[in-house]
C-alpha cells in the first residue's frame, strides 16, 4: 500500500468510527459544532443552518403496554441541571469529579482556561455528577454545558 492508501484509509477509519460518535454528541448536548483532532486528521461536525435546538430524554425505561386503555405514566425524573463554561478557553476538570459524585453547591467542578488566566466553574445547586459531557482538555465555548447535575437525593 502507498502512503497516499494508507492515509486514504485512516480517514474512512475516522469518519466510520467517530462521525456517528460526534453526531450524536452535538445532537444530546444541543451544540452548534464539535470538533476534534487525531494525528493530523481533524474532524468538525457542525448543525446545519436554521436547525432548531436539540431536544432529547436519556434514561426513561421503555414504556410498558397500556392496562385497560390506560397510557401508563412516564416516571418522574429528578430534576438536572446543565454546568456551563463562564468563558471560552479550554476545560479542565476537578480531581476526583465523576458520575455519581455528590457535590455541594459551590463546590469547585473545574476550571477553564483562558490564555493562561483559571476561570473556576463551581455547581450552582447541590446535587449528584449525572454525565460529564465535554472530555477534559477540550476547548470549550461561553455556555457551553460541561456537567449534568440532578438533584440531590432524598
Amino acid at each position: 500500500m502507498s502512503e497516499a492508501t494508507d492515509e486514504l484509509a485512516g480517514i474512512e477509519a475516522a469518519i466510520r468510527d467517530l462521525l456517528p460518535d460526534l453526531a450524536a454528541r452535538l445532537e444530546r448536548h444541543g451544540l452548534g459544532e464539535i470538533e476534534i483532532r487525531r494525528g493530523d486528521l481533524r474532524l468538525r461536525v457542525a448543525r446545519a443552518a436554521g436547525a432548531g435546538p436539540a431536544v432529547g430524554v436519556t434514561g426513561l425505561p421503555a414504556a410498558a403496554p397500556a392496562q385497560r386503555g390506560r397510557v401508563p405514566e412516564a416516571p418522574a425524573l429528578p430534576p438536572s441541571q446543565g454546568v456551563t463554561s463562564p468563558a471560552v478557553g479550554y476545560f479542565m476538570y476537578g480531581d476526583g469529579l465523576g458520575p455519581g459524585l455528590e457535590v455541594e453547591k459551590g463546590d469547585a467542578l473545574g476550571y477553564v482556561d483562558v490564555l493562561g488566566v483559571r476561570h473556576d466553574v463551581r455547581a450552582p445547586r447541590s446535587g449528584v455528577v449525572r454525565n460529564l459531557v465535554t472530555e477534559t482538555g477540550e476547548a470549550v465555548e461561553y455556555g457551553q454545558v460541561l456537567i449534568e447535575l440532578e438533584g440531590s437525593p432524598s
